[in-house]
């Protein structure tokens, strides 16, 4: 009987598949919680589907992928903010109008040159093909945005509640917001290679969302979204092997039941609340 739970732990592909969620999963976890806490869950999509165009791009000049992907997710992150100050727009619809319009020229770039790069792999992962460069770019880069994160996590969370009071106390409040962007563009790119660029976005906001709705201190929320984040990565791959699913789409059921299991713990706290105190 153990032998056949431990079966998936056995092939090597698995193997790497496991290894690269637990790598991706602090960074986007964390990250996770300042955009639900900003309320940027239209950033984290929108920046997703800008890198396509990046990637093609590289592809083309014979550059490495992530690289063109960090900067077209960078770059638009930048000139939506530049947008925004100059047109008097809403956020929410600069945002839309420029990274829907990155998608679209990407989709455009992609189908004119010829291209053994499949899309569906950019789009969906291909967290089966998971290679020894794979785990080393991705846990690198996670590696980072964990530690730009955990240094200044108290500066970037007086940032995203009250930027006015953070900029006069005397925090950078520009380079704190535009650092979370590179740090978003960043994240998006470790998950290239195992999620893709559309299903990254549930990476980005259920982690946090449930944390969320379980915790009322913030030091509690990052740690909490990193446990949930690793705990639907393993079993979201785990029962892709059994299901004959792909470990991607599995994972995000995984993290959007762990979402609704605690809205509704949420919910039963709340009404059995007014019994205690009596």
């Amino acid at each position: 009987m153990s032998e056949t739970l431990l079966l998936p732990f056995q092939f090597p592909f698995l193997q790497n598949a496991f290894l690269v969620v637990l790598l991706i999963a602090p960074a986007a976890a964390m990250l996770s919680c300042f955009l639900v806490l900003k309320g940027w869950a239209l950033m984290g999509d929108a920046t997703a589907h800008a890198v396509l165009p990046g990637v093609v791009l590289a592809y083309v000049a014979g550059l490495p992928l992530l690289l063109g992907a960090f900067a077209a997710g960078l770059f638009c992150a930048l000139a939506t903010g530049w947008i925004r100050d100059r047109a008097g727009l809403r956020q929410d619809t600069v945002t839309g109008v420029v990274f829907s319009g990155m998608f679209g020229l990407g989709v455009v770039l992609y189908t004119a040159i010829e291209s053994d790069v499949h899309l569906d792999h950019i789009l969906f992962g291909n967290m089966l093909g998971v290679g020894a460069a794979d785990l080393w770019t991705s846990g690198l880069i996670a590696g980072g945005v964990v530690l730009g994160l955990g240094l200044l996590w108290r500066p970037l969370l007086a940032q995203a509640f009250d930027p006015v009071q953070a900029k006069m106390i005397g925090l950078p409040v520009a380079l704190l917001h535009y650092g979370l962007l590179a740090a978003l563009s960043a994240c998006i790119v470790a998950m290239l290679s195992s999620v893709g660029i559309i299903l990254s976005v549930a990476s980005l906001i259920a982690p946090g969302a449930t944390a969320f709705l379980l915790t009322r201190r913030f030091g509690a929320m990052l740690a909490v979204a990193v446990l949930v984040a690793m705990l639907a990565g393993v079993a979201g791959t785990y029962a892709a092997f059994w299901l004959d699913s792909a470990p991607a789409p599995t994972i995000v059921l995984v993290q959007t039941a762990l979402v609704l299991l605690a809205l509704g713990w949420r919910r039963y706290q709340g009404s059995v609340a007014p019994l205690r105190s009596r």
